[in-house]
């Protein structure tokens, strides 16, 4: 058996994919480059490194449980004045700067003013930087956790919405979630706060979260732990997808 062979079966066993399908290549380009071992290696480290950074990538894409990926750069930031004045707010957001400091992103308007597109935007960008996400609607999240307490497995359902780096809720304020459901949104909430970030869209000011809410204290009790560290962000303006 050639030393080559030894060293494929060695990176099969391995699992360096990358560098076992780079090898033969590498191995021409250091008889023609007249590469040194070192430099040899380190590209074809490089090549695993690509690889597996890729991987990753699309695993946080199928974790995020998004079925489409959104760009800012299709987002009309001339269809309303609100959408002008906080271009500037929603690109830094895009830096993902907010992910670092644990910070919450709250969007509030009427339907289709561009509050799902803008969560789906950053939740792209996340999954592109390899940053592990959840993308939700409110009462799809309370279903399984509602489910899950009756199955007694809530706490590994409660594990499972605390994971992600970000947990997009999209649609708060549709369907009254109910004193259960309520409570069992609060403890998600609670269990983030200032750990995670916390993508939520909702059509309702905060005035009005006692209507989704069971109660006018624990609306309070959510909205003041997501406004204490979190960038607010307030859609106006015609239904896009009306235009």
């Amino acid at each position: 058996m050639t030393v080559i062979t030894q060293l494929k079966d060695k990176l099969t066993k391995l699992k360096m994919k990358a560098m076992l399908d780079n090898l033969e290549s590498v191995k021409q380009q250091t008889v023609e480059k007249n590469l040194d071992p070192w430099t040899a290696l380190s590209l074809l480290a490089d090549y695993e490194i690509e690889r597996r950074w890729h991987n990753s990538v699309d695993l946080r894409w199928r974790q995020s449980k998004m079925h489409e990926k959104i760009t800012i750069d299709q987002f009309d930031f001339n269809h309303h004045k609100s959408r002008k004045e906080q271009k500037n707010k929603i690109l830094n957001l895009l830096t993902l700067e907010f992910v670092q400091e644990h910070k919450d992103v709250i969007l509030i308007g009427n339907p289709g003013t561009g509050k799902t597109f803008i969560a789906k935007a950053l939740a792209t960008a996340a999954c592109n930087s390899n940053i592990k996400v959840l993308f939700t609607t409110a009462i799809d999240m309370i279903n399984h956790l509602i489910a899950a307490e009756a199955d007694h497995s809530l706490l590994k359902k409660l594990a499972y919405y605390q994971s992600p780096e970000i947990l997009c809720c999209d649609e708060i304020g549709y369907l009254s979630l109910g004193e259960q459901g309520s409570h069992l949104f609060f403890q998600v909430i609670s269990q983030r706060h200032d750990q995670k970030s916390t993508i939520l869209t909702t059509n309702l000011p905060f005035a009005e979260w006692g209507k989704v809410f069971d109660s006018t204290t624990v609306a309070t009790a959510i909205a003041d732990r997501l406004v204490y560290n979190s960038d607010v962000l307030i859609m106006g303006g015609e239904s896009y997808r009306r235009k």
